[in-house]
């Protein structure tokens, strides 16, 4: 039998194996919402109690992922040769999944979750690993630009306070023009109660996530950060099985009701440059 490898994370980067428990338990159904073989054998190699930490797994990171796939995937086509930014990569295999055999990938996480990332996903000539904050912005100068820059970054921007995520949004619009960004977004309520402590089990309280905005405030925020925004686009979490599934897409359209659900945006941005 093969030894299960030890896995020490604590705070944000423990965060890393909650996306891991529930997009690996996802991917074991026969009728999967992701296909995801590298999940899984992560997963069934790492020693930690998942489920004491995490409880029942759910659907919710691994429906994300999908969602990032779905617009990684055309974007890649549309820019043979591109490269895609993962800020925050963890143990997330969303290269191994999308990988055309042309696209250069950049997998940028703080150094103890790249560390971990390097025992179970070895990085390769056309995926490289950057140890370093999303807001230590000399990751900027690991991207070739050239043939378009798609930035990700699934379970990160509400880790920060506003101004930081403002300053790493400049940032990035500015270093590359033409630009395409993708995150996720939590509604103020939820932020708040992560702040008082949010408890998922009895023994794993998640940290605290001082970046909320409701939904109905994000196409204008985003659009105040900088002039070379063509777009904001909202996309709901949709595949969810059930009445989650069918009633999310709806609530989203809902005033009011909408600012209690979490969204994904993506954002477009010009090419000029003067």
């Amino acid at each position: 039998m093969t030894e299960l490898a030890p896995v020490n994370l604590t705070g944000i980067p423990e965060t890393m194996l909650w996306t891991l428990h529930n997009r690996a338990s996802e991917a074991k159904r026969p009728d999967a919402i992701l296909r995801d073989p590298d999940a899984i054998r992560i997963y069934e190699s790492v020693r930690y109690d998942f489920k004491r930490s995490f409880g029942k797994p759910d659907g919710s990171h691994a429906m994300r992922s999908r969602i990032f796939d779905d617009a990684v995937r055309p974007w890649m086509a549309k820019h043979p040769g591109g490269t895609v930014v993962e800020l925050a990569a963890g143990l997330e295999t969303e290269f191994q999944r999308c990988d055309d055999g042309k696209v250069r990938w950049i997998c940028v996480d703080v150094p103890e979750a790249i560390a971990v990332r390097e025992r179970f996903l070895k990085a390769n000539d056309r995926c490289k690993y950057v140890s370093k904050s999303a807001l230590d912005f000399s990751w900027m100068d690991e991207v070739d630009g050239s043939r378009g820059v798609f930035v990700t970054a699934q379970g990160l921007l509400m880790y920060f306070h506003e101004k930081d995520v403002r300053r790493l949004f400049r940032a990035i619009v500015e270093r590359f023009p033409g630009v395409e960004l993708m995150f996720d977004v939590i509604p103020r309520w939820f932020s708040k109660k992560t702040l008082v402590g949010l408890r998922k089990t009895k023994h794993y309280i998640a940290p605290p996530m001082p970046w909320g905005v409701n939904r109905s405030e994000v196409k204008r925020l985003i659009e105040s950060w900088s002039p070379r925004i063509t777009s904001v686009e909202q996309v709901s979490f949709g595949y969810f099985r059930g009445a989650p599934g069918l009633l999310l897409p709806v609530f989203s359209k809902v005033p009011i009701v909408r600012d209690v659900i979490p969204s994904i945006v993506r954002v477009r941005t010009s090419r000029w440059t003067s």
